[in-house]
């Protein structure tokens, strides 16, 4: 897969939820000048509990579809089925992470040659390990977004909690964002929701990543 990061940035709001601003850092100096220790200098991930006050914040209403990122686009499993719907919106791939439910009649065969398809058998359950998904997720996200006029729909079944994971995931391991910084930017363009669960193994990630940037600043 290819694993060229897409360089395209999204329009994000200026005003940053006051629920983030106390994980927002502002450098390695403290007020008078002096070098503050290491576990200082470098931002913590943010509790997850924090992160549900700030997922439960956003009120806007549940659409079928939102584009979230430029050419990214998560919802439910209706959209997911309407190819017609898919064809307008310029989709080149899907991502269904709720591949083999009930509901989901998505494969390949489904969409013929004209739409890209991954499938990921995964539960909306708070002991599902979705995290050994996030890489090859992500790396196929990108894959999509760098292709000529590449669109991706993500989708499981409502388009809160699994696909909306596997987007954050996305934008932490290829844009860098701190987990709070990628749900800032979702929550501005759709409701989501991601379980207990996710939002651990997500927290999770969000440590790892900024422990491998901090070792680099360090080094």
């Amino acid at each position: 897969l290819c694993l060229s990061a897409k360089k395209a940035q999204f329009n994000r709001s200026s005003t940053i939820n006051s629920s983030l601003n106390q994980y927002i850092t502002k450098g390695s100096m403290s007020e008078d000048g002096q070098n503050l220790p290491n576990h200082q200098r470098f931002p913590s991930a943010t509790p997850v509990k924090e992160l549900e006050h700030v997922l439960d914040s956003c009120r806007m209403e549940l659409n079928h579809v939102d584009e979230v990122w430029p050419n990214l686009y998560i919802g439910d499993i209706l959209i997911a089925h309407d190819k017609e719907e898919l064809r307008k919106l310029g989709i080149t791939h899907v991502l269904n992470a709720a591949h083999s439910t009930w509901e989901s009649k998505g494969d390949q065969a489904f969409y013929g040659q004209e739409i890209h398809y991954c499938g990921i058998a995964a539960e909306d359950s708070t002991d599902f390990n979705l995290r050994e998904h996030f890489y090859p997720a992500s790396e196929y996200i990108n894959k999509a977004l760098s292709a000529l006029n590449g669109k991706i729909l993500v989708h499981c079944v409502v388009g809160k909690s699994r696909s909306a994971t596997l987007v954050l995931a996305y934008l932490m391991i290829y844009h860098h964002f701190s987990l709070t910084d990628a749900v800032q930017c979702v929550i501005q363009h759709r409701a989501i929701s991601p379980n207990q669960g996710f939002l651990k193994q997500l927290h999770d990630l969000d440590v790892e990543l900024q422990d491998k940037t901090n070792l680099c600043e360090l080094l």
